[in-house]
């Protein structure tokens, strides 16, 4: 357990720290959203350092809460630092903390080398924050940047990296066809999908996947055809149903 520093060296201080490096986690969990309720600037530094090391997703997510309960001009600067950070957790926790924030000026923060963070979690945390704070006429190049990354990771990384150019809107259209023709048929399937999800949301990642290989497997032609309309042949079938 890394050592939590307090600001103020009071006797609540010190038991507020105690309790958010407490065992229990409910514990843990109490503790952060009394500081939450009750915002105070003397916890901020506490509050970040819990964040690079809380096991605990519901936990981290409340100690993100609370930082935003502080002036973001407090709140802010400590976080860029943490960006940094050579621990994985404090980097994706700090980005988590910003999409809640949602103060657009940190965009200029987020660097291309975030967005292929080696770390999954600092990746997709990433991703999730540059569309939710990049400005309108810098979409294209973020674009450019998140097409670098298809392919990449399990099934959740790549529904996170699909999710985040559903959600750049139709600017991802032109870098996901060219993607589609891609030699390595595991990112052609992966542009294929997510442009199959765009058009049908309700088709699910895993049927989109499932097509989108089919669709790779007839070759280039065909597979761009598919990415430039949109449209899916179905699956031949031998007269049964699937």
């Amino acid at each position: 357990m890394v050592p939590i520093n307090t600001t103020h060296g009071t006797a609540h201080n010190t038991h507020v720290a105690n309790a958010l490096s407490a065992g229990d986690s409910s514990v843990r969990l109490q503790a952060a959203l009394a500081v939450g309720t009750n915002p105070d600037p003397g916890y901020l530094e506490t509050l970040v350092e819990r964040c690079a090391v809380e096991p605990d997703f519901f936990v981290r997510d409340m100690l993100s809460w609370a930082l935003t309960r502080l002036a973001p001009e407090i709140t802010l600067p400590r976080i860029r630092r943490e960006l940094d950070s050579e621990r994985g957790q404090a980097r994706s926790q700090a980005l988590h903390t910003l999409s809640k924030i949602g103060d657009r000026s940190a965009w200029a923060w987020i660097t291309r080398d975030m967005l292929r963070d080696a770390d999954d979690e600092v990746a997709r945390t990433a991703w999730r924050v540059a569309v939710a704070l990049v400005p309108e006429d810098e979409r294209t190049g973020l674009v450019d940047v998140l097409v670098t990354q298809l392919g990449r990771g399990d099934r959740d990384v790549r529904l996170s990296l699909s999710r985040a150019l559903v959600d750049l809107g139709d600017v991802f259209e032109p870098a996901l066809a060219k993607a589609a023709t891609n030699p390595d048929p595991v990112i052609a399937a992966h542009a294929h999908a997510t442009v199959l999800l765009s058009r049908n949301p309700d088709l699910g990642y895993d049927a989109a996947i499932a097509e989108a290989t089919r669709v790779v497997a007839l070759g280039p032609e065909r597979a761009a055809a598919v990415a430039a309309s949109g449209v899916v042949e179905p699956a031949e079938t031998d007269g049964a149903d699937r």
